[in-house]
């Protein structure tokens, strides 16, 4: 039973279904987007040596379950302060993990994406029984709303350096997903999904565009599963082979392609893999999803990668 300190949800069934299929879609665009430098992908398994395609489709599944739960907290906490909202999603966020263990036999395939998905739809619902619009900038805001004083709490105070994000805070002064929520997804908001958009406008290839985002995103982004590898000489690198290839025209054309293949084989080589940067791009393509969506005339379509271009299963 909901304690009396949260309002019961009215949120129709076909828009939470909407919302938590989006993000489910969301990672598997991610996954299935081919060729990425040194991630999972449906040409190799990347850098990783514990999990490949089929990881990430059972994962992907796994967490799908759990995201209506997000959705419908979102709803029933709107009377809550936003301050409040990140400890009553926290036990759907742990149950939702152990799910993902469980069926990827303890890879970690989508940790980050629990934390950033699962923010999103909880604002998602939050927004919906409030009666307001649903929109990427909303949304951004919320989840920063729901992270205020995060990074302080979990990396500056009381840092043991027990955790792999703890101790790239204390050697680099790296925040990780949770800098990057608590600010409202800045490097997406004001890089990554313009970006794309931008592309998409232009008539590019949606493929070729997130393509081209990742790489936006792998120049910019503090990235701590490549510093975790790499330390700061290996994400120096990265950021610097991203930046070139940006300035040599980026990925427009499936000319292109091989620039990335080039790219995935030197990540390989050096064990380095931009896993932050692909859980923003999963923010970057949920977003761009939900910016083209009226809240008010949800359909209740239903979806499947198996036969869903949008998330790149060819």
């Amino acid at each position: 039973m909901m304690p009396n300190t949260l309002e019961q949800g009215g949120i129709a069934p076909h828009i939470t279904a909407h919302y938590s299929d989006c993000a489910w879609r969301a990672m598997l665009a991610e996954v299935n987007l081919s060729p990425k430098p040194g991630l999972v992908d449906r040409y190799n398994n990347g850098a990783h040596r514990d999990m490949a395609l089929e990881d990430f489709y059972r994962s992907a599944d796994a967490i799908r379950l759990w995201l209506p739960r997000f959705v419908e907290m979102g709803a029933c906490s709107a009377g809550l302060p936003e301050s409040a909202v990140l400890a009553a999603i926290r036990p759907i966020g742990m149950a939702c993990e152990a799910a993902m263990f469980r069926a990827t036999a303890g890879a970690n395939t989508h940790k980050g994406s629990i934390f950033s998905l699962g923010l999103l739809c909880t604002a998602a619902g939050r927004l919906t029984q409030q009666q307001k619009r649903v929109t990427p900038e909303a949304l951004c805001r919320l989840v920063a709303g729901f992270c205020e004083g995060l990074t302080a709490r979990e990396l500056a105070q009381h840092n043991a350096g027990q955790t792999a994000g703890q101790r790239l805070y204390m050697q680099l002064g790296l925040t990780g997903a949770r800098g990057e929520a608590e600010a409202g997804f800045p490097l997406v908001s004001d890089h990554a999904l313009p970006h794309y958009q931008a592309l998409k406008a232009q008539g590019i290839d949606p493929e070729l565009a997130l393509l081209d985002t990742l790489l936006v995103l792998m120049a910019r982004n503090g990235d701590t599963n490549v510093a975790s590898r790499g330390g700061a000489d290996g994400l120096r690198w990265l950021q610097q082979r991203a930046i070139a290839l940006l300035r040599q025209g980026g990925i427009r054309r499936a000319s292109d392609l091989y620039l990335l293949e080039e790219f995935d084989n030197a990540c390989i080589a050096r064990h380095l893999s931009p896993g932050g940067s692909a859980d923003l791009l999963i923010v970057t393509w949920f977003l761009a999803e939900i910016s083209t969506v009226n809240s008010q005339t949800l359909s209740s379509t239903s979806f499947s990668w198996r036969n869903s271009d949008d998330c790149f299963k060819r």
